[in-house]
C-alpha cells in the first residue's frame, strides 16, 4: 500500500508539476483570510471576493476596527458571512493584540486565532511559511479513502496516516496535488475514471464514468480547457497551461 501512496503521488507531481494554492494573496495575512473564507464556498468565489475586502482592508488592525455590518456585506458572497465575519474580526483582534499585528508562523500559534483550525493552520504554514503539512479538506479526504489509503473520517485521523506514508517534505506539494486531482477529475458525485490518469493504480476505478469520451466531458478547469481558480494566476512555472482566452473571460 505504502509502495502504491508514493506512486499516486510521483505519476500526480507528472499530470500536475503546477501544481500550488489556488487562493489569490500576497502575504500571509491575506492567505490566513482567504482560507477562512472558503470554507462551503469555492475558491473562485473567494478570489472574486478579496480584492475589494483587502482594499477596505489590509491589514490586521483595519479588520479588526471593521464594522460587523460592513465586513459582512463584502463577504456575503462567500456564504456563512456572519460567523466568517466574527472570525475575520477576532482573529484580526488576535494579531493585533497577541503578535504585533504579524501571523505567527507555528502550529501552536495559529489554531489559538478564532476560526482557525489544523486545515486551515497547514495551509498557511505550507504556502506563506513553507512548513512542511497536510491539508485534509473534503477533497483530500475523499480521495484517499478512494485510494484504500486511510479508512478514517475524521480529519485528524486521516493526516496522521497519510503523514506515516510520505516524507514530511512531500506533505504540502501532495496536498496540493491530490486536491487538484479532486477538483479536476476524481470528483465528490461523478469521478472521471475513464479519464483519469493514475486509474490504473486505483482501487475504486469504476466508482464512476469509465468510458473515456463520457468521461472526458467530466473534466474540469484546465483539463476541460477551462481556466483554475485563481484569478491572479502565480507567477510562470514549467507545464503551466494556457486556457483559452474566451475561458478566461468567462472566468472573471
Amino acid at each position: 500500500m505504502v509502495r502504491r501512496a508514493r506512486r499516486i503521488n510521483r505519476e500526480l507531481a507528472e499530470v500536475f508539476p503546477y501544481a500550488h494554492p489556488e487562493l489569490d494573496f500576497e502575504n500571509p495575512f491575506e492567505l490566513l483570510v482567504a482560507t477562512v473564507l472558503s470554507a462551503q464556498t469555492t475558491d473562485l468565489r473567494v478570489n472574486q471576493t478579496t480584492p475589494a475586502l483587502f482594499a477596505r482592508y489590509p491589514t490586521p488592525e483595519d479588520m479588526a476596527a471593521a464594522v460587523p455590518e460592513e465586513l459582512e456585506e463584502i463577504i456575503r458572497p462567500t456564504g456563512f458571512f456572519r460567523a466568517k465575519a466574527k472570525s475575520l474580526i477576532g482573529l484580526s483582534a488576535a494579531l493585533r493584540d497577541n503578535y504585533g499585528g504579524e501571523v505567527p508562523g507555528t502550529l501552536k500559534d495559529l489554531v489559538t486565532l478564532p476560526g482557525v483550525g489544523r486545515k486551515t493552520a497547514f495551509v498557511v504554514l505550507g504556502n506563506a511559511f513553507g512548513v512542511p503539512g497536510i491539508t485534509v479538506d473534503t477533497h483530500f479526504g475523499r480521495l484517499v479513502r478512494r485510494w484504500k489509503l486511510t479508512d478514517q473520517e475524521d480529519p485528524e485521523k486521516v493526516e496522521a496516516e497519510i503523514a506515516a506514508i510520505f516524507p514530511k517534505s512531500e506533505w504540502t506539494m501532495l496536498s496540493h496535488r491530490v486536491i487538484f486531482h479532486g477538483r479536476r477529475i476524481c470528483h465528490a458525485r461523478k469521478p472521471a475514471c475513464g479519464a483519469c490518469p493514475i486509474a490504473h493504480l486505483c482501487p475504486s476505478y469504476g466508482e464512476g464514468e469509465t468510458d473515456p469520451e463520457k468521461a472526458k466531458k467530466l473534466l474540469k478547469y484546465e483539463m476541460g480547457g477551462q481556466p483554475g481558480q485563481r484569478l491572479k494566476p502565480p507567477p510562470d512555472y514549467p507545464g503551466k497551461p494556457a486556457p483559452p482566452a474566451a475561458a478566461l473571460g468567462a472566468a472573471g
